[in-house]
């Protein structure tokens, strides 16, 4: 893999990703159940004046296709700022119990709280991942060497699971699993204007501040001693980085519900085309996660229409696989 790229260079290539987004997000625009012309399209992005079927299109899927930018490039992101911090890269926030703990405070809140806004139900979200990855973390570094891959997956799943029982109980226990599922099913369908501008500036900010910190990251990645040696906050900055983690798999959740194998798949896509700088590779990620997010639910919108497939499971049907072929390659620490 090339680890740094030279400014023309990199400026090409993220000239070309931003343009492969942009016609991936047209193309997302236009293809439907009901297809859409680009004199149609144009009138949608901006906002002008139209009859009925624009006023649909500006309402359900122009906001449907913003949050799956925005969900795409969170999770991608997250995974990729997981992978460089444990050096782990098996890692993810679906599969490391970031988004089972944001799904289970979601379900409490739901129970207990059944008028909360969605702004609270962002920060409920938030406090779920929190805790979803504090017992991941905990419970991989109780042995020595624990803080293995392996051992952090397994931990991972053991703790995914336990919290997607807890979300289920307390949906049994309160009547209210119906309401669960429609926020946890995996789904972009009736993504509104305001839940995009909710988690909108969360995102953005927290993309915005993993770029700024992508050089100390990349310090990270390879070595926390020469880290210290070059006079590097390491605790400040990892600290941030959580942070940063915590936000994204929260907004994200908040959003679609739960998204596995997005964070795990694009960065190590990315590295491997882009290197392994993490100047590279945040923005990179943030840009190729919105387009598979964007790609996948086309696909599910499309497949079977009027029917939609699952946009999680059109994402399981890549990300498993690509999950399996990692692990069959052999896992080894990042470096």
């Amino acid at each position: 893999m090339r680890g740094s790229r030279q400014p023309k260079s990199f400026t090409l290539e993220i000239a070309i990703s931003l343009a492969a987004l942009a016609v991936m997000f047209s193309l997302a625009m236009l293809l439907g159940a009901k297809d859409v012309s680009l004199r149609e399209l144009w009138l949608v992005l901006a906002n002008r004046g139209g009859d009925d079927k624009i006023a649909m299109l500006r309402e359900i899927r122009y906001p449907r296709e913003t949050a799956a930018v925005l969900v795409g490039a969170a999770l991608a992101v997250a995974g990729a700022i997981m992978q460089g911090l444990t050096r782990n890269p098996l890692a993810d926030p679906g599969l490391l119990g970031l988004t089972a703990g944001a799904n289970a405070a979601l379900a409490l809140a739901v129970a207990v709280l059944p008028a909360m806004n969605y702004f609270g139900i962002m920060l409920v979200c938030f406090a779920g991942a929190a805790l979803g990855m504090f017992l991941v973390i905990s419970i991989g570094a109780l042995k020595k060497g624990g803080f293995s891959p392996f051992r952090i997956v397994l931990a991972g799943s053991a703790v995914s699971a336990f919290l997607y029982a807890v979300a289920d109980g307390i949906g049994l226990l309160f009547k209210t699993s119906k309401d669960v599922t429609m926020w946890t099913s995996g789904g972009l369908i009736g993504t509104t204007w305001g839940q995009v501008q909710a988690v909108s500036p969360v995102i953005a900010g927290s993309l915005l501040v993993a770029i700024a910190l992508s050089k100390a990251l990349t310090i990270l990645s390879l070595n926390e001693e020469v880290a210290v040696g070059l006079g590097l906050r390491k605790a400040y900055v990892k600290a941030v980085l959580y942070i940063l983690i915590i936000l994204l798999a929260g907004a994200a959740v908040a959003l679609v519900g739960n998204m596995a194998f997005i964070g795990l798949m694009i960065p190590h896509m990315v590295r491997a085309l882009f290197g392994t700088d993490y100047r590279a590779v945040i923005p990179m990620s943030a840009v190729w996660g919105a387009t598979l997010m964007l790609m996948a639910d086309t696909l599910g919108r499309t497949l079977y229409a009027p029917f939609e497939t699952p946009v999680v499971a059109i994402i399981a049907v890549l990300g498993l696989p690509f999950f399996l072929f990692v692990v069959r390659k052999g896992v080894k620490p990042l470096s």
